[in-house]
């Protein structure tokens, strides 16, 4: 049984409780009371509530071992804090069966009711009038399998909208923001072709994430080849099923979705060369980002003062300024 969740946890405090894998990496390091390097173990640990980095200094390979045989592990350790972060020091693990767990307390879901964001989704795709760009999201989205596969996948692992759910919440708010900017931008923008391109942007991450692995693990795939080429792989198959497909139309549509992580060092093989492009590619990040922030924002606690601690994944703190009166702060 679950005792004790991550958001609760507070300095200084005891831990024997029951935690899902959801990182983890063995590192060298040098002792400078032993001879030679020994090896450490760095974990990132949550459930429902949140997560918590954590590291394993005694028995690192042995607890890697448990971490690869289950990704549910019992520890047990010592809160504490590194670098404005809380941190977990392990001093044990041990496996722990799925049955023995409620595997409610371990996977978290999109607050938004997933049958209405799939209507939702439905909507837009009548609301196309490129009949060409509506057959192509038809097959994918009239599929069934396909269907429930993409409402039950997370956007990410970690960094936004991780959880079941969060890569349907995240086309949606893609979506939605490439429809605000089209209003701004009609003579540049098109509506059809944007709309098409958000929705399908981050297909394949379907492929890239097993979502009946609590910790949605990144298949082999996903590792291989990542989610854009494996999208593109994809929307390229679905295109060869399609008769008179604009040939142009085809371009730019891959081309979006090749390019949507907007630059070479964040993984898109190309940056935008069209407006379509551009334009998918900032309201992708806007909507990631701004899933994160109020992830940041949400964990801060009443009485911890007007700013977060420093994120590691955003490298800064947050102030809360107006908001900390919500939080009970003077």
């Amino acid at each position: 049984m679950k005792n004790r969740f991550v958001a609760a946890l507070s300095e200084g405090e005891r831990v024997d409780d029951i935690f899902l894998v959801i990182e983890k990496s063995l590192h060298r390091f040098q002792n400078p009371k032993a001879d030679g390097e020994e090896e450490f173990l760095r974990l990132v640990l949550g459930d429902k509530s949140g997560t918590i980095n954590a590291v394993m200094w005694q028995g690192a390979r042995e607890g890697y071992r448990c971490c690869v045989a289950s990704p549910l592990v019992r520890v047990t350790g010592q809160v504490g804090t590194y670098r404005e972060q809380p941190q977990l020091t392990v001093e044990s693990l041990s496996p722990v069966a799925r049955e023995q767990v409620n595997l409610a307390d371990f996977q978290r879901a999109s607050e938004r009711d997933r049958r209405q964001m799939v209507a939702e989704l439905r909507e837009l795709i009548q609301s196309l009038e490129n009949p060409h760009l509506q057959d192509l999201l038809r097959y994918f989205f009239e599929d069934r399998k396909f269907l429930i596969a993409f409402a039950d996948a997370p956007a990410a692992k970690s960094i936004h909208h991780a959880y079941v759910g969060g890569l349907l919440e995240h086309t949606l708010e893609t979506v939605s923001i490439c429809l605000h900017l089209v209003k701004l931008y009609p003579r540049y923008l098109n509506r059809d072709l944007l709309v098409a391109g958000a929705l399908l942007h981050d297909i394949g991450k379907v492929k890239e994430y097993d979502a009946h692995a609590l910790n949605f693990a990144i298949t082999d795939a996903g590792k291989l080849f990542g989610h854009i080429i494996l999208g593109l792989q994809m929307v390229e198959e679905a295109l060869a099923g399609l008769k008179d497909f604009p040939q142009d139309l085809a371009a730019e549509l891959l081309h979006m979705i090749l390019s949507h992580h907007g630059q070479r060092e964040w993984g898109s093989p190309e940056p935008p060369k069209t407006m379509n492009a551009f334009a998918l590619h900032h309201a992708d990040y806007l909507g990631a980002q701004m899933n994160h922030f109020h992830e940041v924002l949400d964990r801060h606690r009443a009485g911890e003062g007007k700013w977060t601690p420093l994120d590691g994944k955003l490298e800064r703190s947050l102030y809360l300024g107006f908001l900390s009166r919500d939080l009970g702060e003077e």
